[in-house]
């Protein structure tokens, strides 16, 4: 093992060895080089007469670029364009990210987390924490109801084993129970579990009340300090988004950050849905353990773990896409902006439910409960979901995603107010063909 990767393991486990343990087999491998970056920053500071240390090319004091290029986005310094952005991402967009984390978490407050690492966005950030800690035959935790993508990143990429739990109660609540039911399950078999929390939910569109989120953490609480240590990934790709009362209105991480010493929390989120900035690919991973002494030279310690896999994959995460948000994020509509597209988000989920509660379509389907986010699904009661699906696409030129024999879930989010009543009853027509 390289000595720095032994150092940083020594630092977690003086911290909190619970969490060493946490740590897969490349995980505790992973260190931040101290090579040709850490020489290029020295000489940064030092270098006042020739810096011959980066590998980009320089022109007039400044790096050197296309007219044709700089020509389109001439309102940007080429300072902060075209150089290679750190590896963590720039510090004035960690800076900013973790100050609108805790604006808009409350249950933040005194909290010990980390400085939100750059990622290539949310799924990139997956997968660095399925490398750090998931190893072949690792139990993974998460609804029935789940983002197909995980099967990928977890199952096919890390060999870990995924188990659901049922998402919904039949009165149409979360299932807490279940999902404890499971949680034991896996502490009892492995004494090591690894839960994602993806809330509001990709593909229901369900956020949690307060009180499912508090039974949610009181079983994390109650497993960890039976001995089990737990890694909970919280996927947050469409935070913000709460259209009902009845939901939390933050993340479960905030709950979750410091709860017990065998529970490492894992935020993942980004610009990419919360400001509407789908291609800029710009995500963000935050650490929190638990409140013991020395909690913050074990998430420096994650940090360059992080650092050194961004470094051993893609080296660091777009520079023009960092500075972008961060103008975004400084910009004094910013906030009344983006209210504006929540609200026309939250007029089509509400729209949704007033034509899906008309009892018109009652012969056709249930619908899962939703309360947040871009999406809500169908429960078909006569036909197939993926059948279904091609006939619409065949005969009437709608496009949905059918998951398993029953589920056909709708993209609200791109679907205009006013055409909303026209898809259901296109879908509905289309189920009655196939009856």
């Amino acid at each position: 093992m390289n000595p720095l990767a032994a150092q940083l393991n020594e630092q977690i486990s003086q911290c909190n060895p619970h969490v060493l343990e946490m740590l897969s087999d490349l995980g505790q491998k992973l260190f931040f080089p101290k090579g040709i970056l850490s020489q290029s920053a020295e000489a940064k500071e030092k270098a006042h007469k020739f810096n011959a240390t980066i590998g980009i090319a320089t022109e007039d004091g400044g790096p050197m670029h296309l007219a044709c290029i700089q020509d389109k986005l001439s309102a940007f310094d080429p300072k902060d364009i075209y150089p290679y952005a750190p590896p963590a991402g720039k510090p004035e967009l960690r800076k900013l990210w973790v100050e609108k984390m805790r604006k808009e978490n409350p249950s933040l407050a005194g909290k010990v987390i980390s400085n939100p690492v750059l990622t290539n966005a949310l799924t990139h950030g997956l997968a660095i924490v399925a490398d750090m800690f998931m190893d072949a035959g690792d139990h993974v935790i998460m609804p029935d109801m789940m983002w197909g993508n995980y099967n990928l990143g977890f199952g096919v990429r890390r060999g870990a084993a995924i188990k659901k739990f049922n998402t919904f109660t039949p009165e149409g609540g979360f299932d807490t129970d279940a999902f404890k039911t499971q949680l034991q399950a896996t502490a009892g078999e492995k004494g090591k579990a690894i839960v994602v929390l993806n809330f509001p939910n990709n593909p229901s569109g369900y956020a949690p009340t307060e009180a499912e989120a508090d039974a949610l953490v009181a079983a994390i609480q109650e497993v960890a300090e039976g001995g089990c240590n737990i890694v909970v990934m919280t996927d947050d790709a469409y935070f913000g988004l709460y259209y009902e009362d009845d939901s939390m209105k933050e993340s479960i991480f905030g709950k979750l950050a410091n709860l017990n010493e065998r529970v490492l929390a894992i935020k993942l989120d980004g610009a990419t849905k919360e400001e509407f900035v789908w291609g800029f690919r710009v995500g963000f991973i935050t650490f929190a353990n638990g409140t013991g002494t020395g909690s913050e030279d074990l998430l420096i310690a994650l940090e360059k773990k992080v650092m050194g896999i961004i470094r051993g994959t893609i080296s660091n995460v777009p520079h023009p896409s960092q500075t972008f948000v961060i103008e975004a994020l400084k910009h004094p509509e910013f906030d009344a902006q983006k209210q504006q597209k929540f609200l026309v988000l939250k007029g089509r989920a509400n729209k949704v439910k007033e034509v899906l509660d008309s009892g018109k379509y009652d012969d056709a389907w249930e619908y899962y409960p939703f309360n947040a986010g871009y999406f809500m699904c169908l429960k078909m009661k006569n036909v197939d979901a993926e059948k279904l699906r091609i006939h619409l696409l065949d005969q009437y030129g709608v496009g949905g995603i059918s998951i398993g024999a029953t589920d056909y879930r709708v993209a609200f989010s791109c679907i205009a107010e006013g055409d909303i009543q026209e898809l259901f009853d296109l879908i509905y027509q289309a189920a009655k063909d196939l009856e």
